[in-house]
């Protein structure tokens, strides 16, 4: 009989569910291990912080462009302008809302994401970490979380607007561009929340890239069920943490090395 967790490799239906369902298992995992929850007050109060921020400034931005590109006007085809221009001003802030929120969100909470996977798994293995707290531990794991995420971001920044500039292709620009940019994003938000734990089981780039896409309906699950998280009003100050444990679980289901045991 084929179990669960081999399925979910070999059974693309099978994989895809189980990759999206860990977010969701992640937040059961909270109500079952209550401790937990300490680990998440100073990214929350970070992520509430970043979203207020952001949604100001987003507000401000907004009104400036409605300002400069839709003047009030009694003509039917400025009223009709008005609308249009209110439309893609409402999107081109809800976009900037957004990323802006999830760069700098994950920026600064990278340090404590690092520990509430380290938490997560010791409870889940029954292994306890035998380092002892230090602040001076801290701020060194801290500092090395921040660059890496700083790279991490600078690729995607980079990456997003490489794929936009596809759009100015004649023709089939557009078409290309709205393919590539949502598996562009499923594929970062794979391996930006997956980072916490590869990371700290000392894996290189190429090898995290490697597990990666050795699960590619898994993962795909996976990102997609972060993807709606984001999506969601105010279920984004939790989206963070609850993708780090998600990825956590999903690494211990899925340790490195198994899709050897399970393709023999």
């Amino acid at each position: 009989m084929i179990s669960d967790v081999t399925a979910a490799v070999i059974k693309p239906i099978s994989g895809f569910s189980r990759g999206f369902s860990y977010p969701l298992r992640a937040f059961k995992f909270f109500r079952r291990k209550p401790g937990l929850l300490r680990y998440l007050a100073i990214p929350f109060f970070v992520n509430l912080l970043v979203f207020t921020v952001t949604v100001y400034f987003g507000l401000d931005l907004f009104q400036g462009m409605l300002e400069t590109y839709a003047p009030s006007t009694d003509v039917w085809y400025g009223v009709l302008l008005y609308y249009l221009a209110w439309t893609v001003a409402l999107l081109l802030t809800t976009v900037t809302v957004f990323f802006s929120f999830t760069v700098i969100g994950n920026l600064i909470a990278s340090p404590f994401n690092e520990i509430l996977s380290e938490r997560t798994e010791g409870l889940i293995t029954g292994v306890k970490n035998d380092d002892i707290f230090s602040l001076s531990r801290f701020l060194k794991e801290s500092k090395n979380a921040v660059i890496v995420e700083i790279k991490k971001m600078t690729v995607f920044v980079v990456g997003m607007a490489l794929l936009f500039a596809i759009n100015f292709i004649p023709g089939i620009g557009p078409l290309i561009y709205a393919f590539l940019a949502p598996a562009f994003t499923l594929f970062f938000l794979a391996v930006e929340y997956m980072a916490f734990v590869l990371m700290r089981k000392q894996l290189s780039f190429s090898e995290q890239r490697r597990y990666i896409f050795k699960r590619p309906i898994l993962m795909l699950g996976y990102a997609c069920g972060v993807f709606c998280m984001l999506a969601i009003p105010f279920v984004q100050f939790f989206c963070i943490p609850l993708a780090v444990v998600g990825a956590t679980l999903l690494w211990c289901d899925f340790p490195q090395g198994e899709e050897r045991i399970t393709n023999n």
